[in-house]
């Protein structure tokens, strides 16, 4: 478990399964998450069950962000790359009232530090939609650099949006 002063990271667990299904089914963040269709309870189940292997084997880890006991996002390593020292990150939290208090900040400063210093993690890499302009201020708060923009890579009800990639380097 990472635990910062207001929140702490923790394992997925058998009983988050009501509420991870509920997420993962709120199709509001599939423009997000790249999603396109529901996920079934029996395949995030089944994603539960293995959530125990460790980031060398699905080259992913997934973690519950709680505040006072209650689940109240998640955040992502993933696309692990152990040949490069690389992961990408994300990061999600669900309710509006959670927003903008800090908790997405504190949770991805004990996760860069865990990707850092545990994993020994040479860089970090995140894709934010160019509109997206809370998480491209989350994240340049944090040292994040811009790399470079994808233009027209996501098309939504509006047309056509540029994605933006950022960057860290672990100094």
């Amino acid at each position: 478990m990472l635990v910062g002063e207001n929140i702490r990271l923790r394992a997925l667990e058998p009983e988050d399964l009501d509420l991870f299904y509920k997420w993962e089914n709120d199709s509001s963040i599939w423009k997000i998450s790249q999603t396109y269709k529901p996920f079934s309870r029996h395949l995030l189940k089944r994603f539960l069950e293995n959530a125990h292997q460790d980031i060398f084997t699905v080259k992913q880890l997934r973690l519950m962000i709680e505040r006072e006991g209650v689940a109240i996002g998640t955040i992502d390593l993933f696309d692990y790359e152990p040949m490069h020292a690389r992961a990408g990150l994300g990061i999600w939290i669900v309710q509006e009232s959670n927003r903008r208090q800090g908790y997405a900040k504190e949770a991805l400063r004990l996760i860069i530090e865990y990707a850092f210093f545990k994993l020994q993690l040479n860089q970090l890499y995140c894709n934010i939609s160019a509109n997206n302009q809370a998480s491209i201020n989350l994240f340049s708060a944090l040292d994040f650099v811009l790399i470079g923009v994808k233009k027209k890579w996501n098309k939504s009800s509006n047309g056509w949006e540029d994605e933006l990639m950022f960057q860290l380097l672990c100094e």
